[in-house]
């Protein structure tokens, strides 16, 4: 294998859910600023294709950008820190009792090892706030 071929290859983190919700009051929790905030970060996300956002935690930022936006069906956004480059995908897909609510985050290199087992851990803990968000929501 060529150093080439080695920077390029990443790995992926995913998780996936099936939460007892309609897929608009997902979509609200992914998308509205005081909800993310609630499970995620601060931040100043707007739904909008192309406009760049921060998100903000005690620990640092992480730059994003809007890359995809279907209303309750896909939503995808950069996710750049610490030389971290990647890109988060969410996917809802209905299903009889709610949606199946699946996230990945794509771009991890193979020498970025601590930021994809933070990855690994943080979006299991992000998945649990969101949950109780959306308990709570109306």
């Amino acid at each position: 294998m060529t150093q080439a071929q080695a920077v390029t290859e990443t790995r992926s983190v995913i998780v996936e859910r099936e939460i007892p919700h309609p897929p608009a009051k997902i979509w609200r929790a992914l998308t509205q600023p005081h909800l993310i905030a609630e499970w995620l970060m601060k931040n100043d996300f707007q739904p909008v294709v192309g406009r760049s956002f921060k998100l903000s935690a005690d620990w640092g930022s992480v730059d994003c950008e809007v890359k995809t936006v279907e209303a309750e069906k896909t939503l995808s956004y950069t996710w750049a820190a610490y030389g971290l480059e990647s890109v988060v995908t969410w996917t809802l897909t209905p299903t009889g009792t709610g949606t199946r609510l699946r996230m990945e985050q794509e771009g991890f290199r193979t020498d970025q090892e601590q930021a994809y087992q933070g990855a690994k851990h943080g979006w299991q803990q992000f998945f649990a706030q969101l949950e109780q968000v959306l308990v709570r929501a109306d």
